[in-house]
C-alpha cells in the first residue's frame, strides 16, 4: 500500500488522542484537512478505522490493529532522519572496525579510548576476524576498515593502508624446551625444530615475514601444525606441539606455559590499518587522523597511507 507520511502521522495523532479536534491542534492543521487525510488512508487499506460518534472517537478492530503495527514507523523515520543529517556532517551513528584478537593489545584500546572520547555519539562495533576475511569484507562494504595486521604482500584493489604500530617478534616455546632458560635466541638454533604457525591462508603476509625470516637464517621452517589464530598457535606451542615465531603482545597470553624468548637482531612487524579506497566519510578521517598521529609520535618515517599493498 502506498501511504503518505502525512497519512500516518494524522492517523497516529488522531489514535493517540481520540479526538480529531485535539489531533488537528496537535499537528497544526485543519480539521476538514486532517479528515480528508484520514478518509483517504480508509479507503486505500479497505476498512473504518475510527468509529465517530458525536461528542468521542474510538478506534475499530482494524484501527487498533494498525496502530500497533505502525506505532513504531514514524520514529524510525525520524531515527532515519537523523542519523542521513549526522551522516552528512560526519558524524555517522556506527563504524564497523575489525581487529585481530591476538593484538588487541592497549596501543589499539588506546586509540579506541581516544576515539570514542572525541565521538561518543558513534558506535564502534568490533569484529574479531582474521586478516585475510577483514580484507575482503572491507572490499565488499561489509566492514569500515580494520586492523589487519602487516601490509598484504599482494597488491589489494580498493583498500588503502595506514601503519600504525611497530611490534616486535619473539619466538615461543615450550616451558620445557631447552632453549626456554635462555634470554635471547638465534634463530639459526631454530633450524631443526618442529614449527606451529598461523596459516598462510588467514595471515598470508605475516606467514610470508615468518617465512622471509628463517630463510635469511637459512633455513625453511618444519612446519607440523597450523591455525588461523594466533591465540590457538601459543596454546599448541604449550601443548608441546612445536615452538613459534608470533608479536611480541602474545606474551601475556601465553604466560609461563610458553615464554617468548627475544629474538638476535629484534625482527620486528608494521601493522597497518585497512580501509576502502575511497573518500573516507569525516568521522573515518578522525580515526584515521588519532592513528596516523600515534603512528607519527613513534615513527615518523612510517606513517604515511598507501595504496593496495606492495607492487
Amino acid at each position: 500500500m502506498d501511504y503518505t507520511l502525512r497519512e500516518l502521522e494524522c492517523f497516529s495523532a488522531v489514535a493517540a488522542e481520540l479526538s480529531f479536534t485535539r489531533a488537528a491542534r496537535r499537528l497544526h492543521l485543519a480539521q476538514p484537512a486532517l479528515s480528508r487525510h484520514i478518509r483517504t488512508l480508509e479507503e486505500k487499506i479497505g476498512a473504518r478505522l475510527f468509529d465517530r460518534q458525536p461528542r468521542a472517537v474510538a478506534l475499530t478492530a482494524a484501527g487498533r490493529v494498525f496502530f500497533e503495527e505502525s506505532r513504531g514507523l514514524l520514529a524510525q523515520l525520524v531515527r532515519a532522519g537523523e542519523t542521513a543529517r549526522r551522516a552528512a556532517l560526519g558524524e555517522e551513528t556506527r563504524l564497523r572496525i575489525g581487529f585481530v584478537s591476538a593484538v588487541l593489545g592497549g596501543e589499539i584500546m588506546r586509540i579506541l579510548r581516544r576515539f570514542r572520547e572525541t565521538h561518543p555519539s558513534v558506535q564502534l562495533l568490533l569484529h574479531d576476524l582474521p586478516p585475510a576475511e577483514q580484507m575482503r569484507l572491507i572490499a565488499e562494504g561489509r566492514l569500515d576498515a580494520g586492523f589487519v595486521g602487516l601490509l598484504p604482500p599482494e597488491r589489494t584493489a580498493g583498500l588503502r593502508f595506514v601503519p600504525w604500530h611497530r611490534e616486535r617478534l619473539r619466538v615461543f616455546v615450550p616451558s620445557g624446551h631447552p632453549l626456554a632458560r635462555r634470554s635471547r635466541v638465534d634463530l639459526r638454533a631454530l633450524r631443526d625444530e618442529r614449527f606451529v604457525a598461523v596459516s598462510s591462508e588467514a595471515a598470508p603476509a605475516f606467514s610470508a615475514r615468518v617465512h622471509e625470516l628463517c630463510r635469511q637464517a637459512g633455513f625453511r621452517p618444519r612446519i607440523v601444525l597450523e591455525s588461523s589464530r594466533a591465540q590457538a598457535v601459543a596454546i599448541m606451542v604449550a601443548a608441546g606441539c612445536g615452538v613459534a615465531i608470533l608479536p611480541e603482545s602474545l606474551r601475556s597470553f601465553a604466560g609461563a606455559s610458553a615464554p617468548g624468548l627475544a629474538l638476535r637482531g629484534s625482527p620486528d612487524i608494521t601493522h597497518v590499518f585497512a580501509r576502502a579506497a575511497a573518500v573516507p566519510t569525516p568521522v573515518m578521517n578522525n580515526l584515521l587522523g588519532i592513528l596516523t598521529s600515534s603512528a607519527t609520535a613513534k615513527n615518523p618515517r612510517n606513517s604515511s597511507e598507501q595504496d593496495g599493498g606492495r607492487n
